[in-house]
């Protein structure tokens, strides 16, 4: 087991539409072909906390069974041992709080368009539009590029854990999981990694 490469999946890998195309057409597919491409390796041991297992299984609906995951350990990390630094945490309240501001400045600019439009216009039409172009730009500002999910948090700290790659395609879990020196793959990286581990 000492040669073992561990990985530690996230469910972007099999949901993301610019990743999941790599192992299958549609998630469902890319997971069964992932998993059936993991049954011929001999020196990969994955890994997927229990909350990640949980929101995959909500994309897949059905046929994935049980029996098929059984070669991916459900293990959830053990988080009132794992220790870390503090300085990650002032680095996360830092940006939480810079994401706030930038979403009230969203929030303000959108509100604006939204008075002057009624003001003016009054054209009820574009009230729908207000509030969808609100929502993308406000959904940005707080939540790309930031682990933003007791679910994210899981995967961070089982990887950390088990000293394990972590192969995702959330771009906010790369950024903080380097910055615990965790090694990240992408799906593409995780394809080849299969490939040459057969």
């Amino acid at each position: 087991m000492k040669n073992t490469l561990k990985i530690v999946v996230d469910t972007s890998i099999f949901i993301n539409p610019d990743s999941h195309h790599l192992f299958g057409k549609t998630p469902k597919e890319a997971l069964a072909n992932f998993l059936q491409s993991l049954k011929g390796t001999s020196n990969i041991k994955c890994y997927i906390p229990p909350s990640v297992y949980e929101e995959l299984m909500k994309f897949m609906e059905s046929g994935i069974s049980a029996e098929d995951f059984v070669i991916i350990d459900k293990k959830p990390p053990a988080s009132y041992q794992s220790a870390v630094p503090a300085l990650l945490v002032y680095e996360f309240i830092e940006e939480v709080r810079q994401r706030i501001n930038k979403g009230l400045r969203v929030a303000e600019k959108h509100t604006r368009k939204g008075l002057k439009n009624y003001l003016e216009d009054k054209n009820p039409d574009a009230e729908k539009e207000i509030i969808k172009n609100l929502r993308d730009e406000y959904r940005r500002a707080l939540r790309e590029g930031i682990i933003d999910s007791k679910e994210d948090f899981d995967l961070i700290l089982l990887a950390k854990e088990m000293d394990a790659h972590l192969a995702t395609s959330d771009q906010g879990l790369v950024k903080w999981a380097q910055k615990l020196g965790i090694t990240c793959v992408s799906a593409k990286e995780l394809k080849e990694i299969l490939k040459t581990k057969s």
